[in-house]
């Protein structure tokens, strides 16, 4: 197996030395020999190594820098003579691309190119240059390089000035490398299909045929006996429901939060100038019933608002204890599922409001969103488009894409089938080495995990980016807390899953970890 990652151990830049001085001093006479016979580049410390192996062998690499001068200016002078200026705003090059003889196949060279392009992309390039040898003109070529000054060098090393920039490789790779990524983010859901209805009007009766289908089926899912469907995502959602809150004058609530998404509801309802107070714990900790159960004997309280899964920590909260308090002392409760919605079984029955979106565990097109209610909406002085009694009539009352509902009706008819698929994967995945060592203990539920990884690990999420498999660690509020996530919702899970799973195993063997 080939995979690619970048270099960070010592033993790594050991066989970096190596392979530099077979290519650039035995192969391409470029310096002079040593008895070490390692060559460690001049800019070795400014360097970002992308580094191929093939298994727990180190087979081939290349070299990131974008501090100048680049060594091509040394040799050409200011690569900005010869490059339009658009193409010059953030420039990189690319050096010591190198392979072993005998793995200089057409499999290895992709990686690499995958790798570079991944990297480049993810860093927000617009543009690299590479003095490219001779020999491999070819090769430049179909990854996408164009010779952009005459070449230079002695005859027997013989170097190409070339450049590929980010409008070359979005017209010709990016489509073809997409096809062979697979994403493991909660959210958006990749489509297999193209998007049918796309010129039928919401006010056809093709769409209210569809429109129907889809609604019967959330109702079938959820056991909630209303939902309202906008066009929106779930933050739009929350704020129809919040909106509800205001508009029915429910008096003081409290809402529960233990994330990033309880922290945002928060923030929402003071924009709503809501009354309520909060039980905020750790970021993952489940909430203690004893502390809940004192705030509601408290009589204070006519509703309760909570994250039901917790997607910025893989927490899923007790609903059923929720349930049974809220009954007990006669509180609305209220519950955003956006995150669990689709994800397993669970009833909304008992829930005077809940909130859950398309582009989530259902796996349809992101782009709707749903408010779920034991009951119809009282008429109300609220915002004409965050008012929930405009959404529960027969008729949609704003435009909507035909082709959303007809993709998540599809989308519905993998129930109640695909509950147990999630499961099945979200099991697979308890089975994966750094998953059994770094899961966050919370109460997970089959939609995602959420990895706490050590400083070994640091690179893991580019690592694995450069081989084509992108895991969820970009948000914010990821990055600060050092957390890594696998969700098991998109097409080619098991496939996907089965690359990061041989990954993982050598990738741990090189890494000493």
């Amino acid at each position: 197996m080939y995979w690619c990652k970048i270099a960070q151990t010592q033993a790594e830049f050991d066989a970096i030395a190596k392979l530099n001085y077979a290519t650039f001093i035995e192969e391409i006479p470029q310096h002079e020999p040593n008895e070490s016979k390692r060559k460690i580049d001049r800019f070795h410390s400014e360097n970002t190594y992308l580094v191929v192996y093939k298994e727990t062998e180190l087979v081939g690499m290349l070299a990131f820098r974008d501090q100048r001068p680049f060594s091509i200016d040394e040799k050409i002078g200011a690569v900005e003579n010869y490059l339009e200026e658009e193409v010059c705003e953030k420039l990189c090059e690319i050096r010591l691309l190198a392979v072993r003889k005998e793995y200089r196949t057409g499999r290895v060279f992709l990686k690499l190119a995958q790798a570079l392009y991944s990297f480049a992309y993810e860093k927000g390039y617009s543009a690299a240059v590479i003095s490219g040898t001779t020999r491999e003109e070819k090769m430049y070529k179909q990854m996408g390089f164009t010779q952009f000054a005459p070449a230079v060098g002695a005859e027997e090393a013989r170097f190409l000035p070339m450049v590929l920039t980010r409008p070359q490789f979005e017209r010709t790779l990016q489509q073809r490398l997409a096809k062979e990524s697979s994403t493991f983010y909660p959210g958006p859901v990749k489509q297999l299909e193209d998007l049918a209805y796309s010129d039928i009007s919401h006010r056809s009766l093709t769409f209210q045929a569809l429109f129907q289908r889809m609604r019967k089926g959330l109702l079938q899912i959820s056991q909630a006996n209303y939902v309202a469907t906008l066009v929106g995502t779930g933050t739009l959602a929350n704020d129809v429901l919040l909106g509800q809150l205001k508009g029915q004058r429910l008096g003081r609530g409290i809402i529960l939060s233990n994330g990033e998404f309880g922290e945002r509801i928060i923030e929402q309802a003071k924009q709503w100038d809501l009354t309520f107070d909060t039980v905020q714990n750790v970021w993952g900790h489940p909430f203690d019933p004893t502390i809940i159960q004192e705030r509601l004997q408290s009589g204070l309280y006519n509703w309760l608002l909570f994250v039901h899964g917790e997607t910025s920590t893989g927490t899923c909260n007790d609903m059923e204890l929720l349930v049974s308090l809220t009954k007990e002392y006669d509180v609305k409760l209220c519950a955003d599922c956006i995150s669990t919605f689709g994800a397993m079984p669970f009833s909304l029955e008992n829930c005077y409001l809940a909130t859950a979106v398309s582009g989530k565990a259902i796996g349809a097109m992101s782009g709707l969103a749903f408010v779920f209610s034991q009951g119809l909406a009282e008429p109300s002085t609220l915002p004409v488009y965050v008012n929930l009694a405009n959404y529960q009539r027969e008729t949609v009352p704003f435009t909507m894409p035909t082709a959303l509902v007809a993709n998540i009706e599809k989308a519905l008819q993998a129930y109640p089938e695909r509950f147990g698929l999630l499961q099945e994967r979200f099991q697979s995945l308890q089975q994966l080495s750094v998953v059994e060592k770094y899961q966050l203990q919370t109460s997970p539920y089959p939609m995602i995990v959420t990895l706490n990884l050590p400083e070994a690990y640091r690179n893991l999420c580019m690592d694995l980016k450069l081989n084509g498999l992108y895991l969820h660690g970009d948000s914010i509020y990821l990055r600060q807390k050092n957390f890594m996530q696998i969700a098991i919702i998109q097409p080619g899970f098991e496939s996907a899953f089965k690359q990061i799973k041989e990954i993982v195993f050598y990738y741990e063997q090189v890494v000493g970890i």
